[in-house]
């Protein structure tokens, strides 16, 4: 699978890189939400791993380009967060075309569950 990870947090998007690599996928990172966008909107991922918290660009920011866009159909978004994100925000996120949502720290289990792997 290509796997997309966008995360602020790069000891999180090391890890998991190395991780879903020696798993057999596909990965590509990004430490930014504006150059997740640009990475979503031009190329093709199976899943997406999104963070909602990150400086300036936030992954509420990145869903709601891509709705505005009309492109969050056929985006696997899981988002990924450990803020303290409502659950009411969440299920609107996930109405707007997110897939689902994992809170950090994630069992890895749950992950590739989650992805599909």
């Amino acid at each position: 699978m290509k796997i997309l990870l966008i995360d602020d947090n790069q000891d999180i998007t090391t890890m998991l890189h190395k991780y879903l690599t020696i798993k057999g996928h596909d990965c590509t990172i990004s430490n930014d939400g504006r150059n997740g966008l640009t990475l979503l909107e031009s190329q093709k991922f199976d899943a997406i791993l999104l963070d909602l918290a990150m400086p300036e660009f936030t992954g509420i920011d990145v869903i709601d380009s891509l709705c505005n866009s009309g492109k969050i159909k056929d985006k696997k978004i899981i988002l990924f967060t450990a803020s303290s994100v409502k659950d009411d925000e969440i299920k609107s996120l996930i109405k707007k075309g997110a897939h689902s949502c994992l809170k950090k720290p994630v069992k890895l289990d749950l992950l590739m569950k989650a992805i599909g792997g």
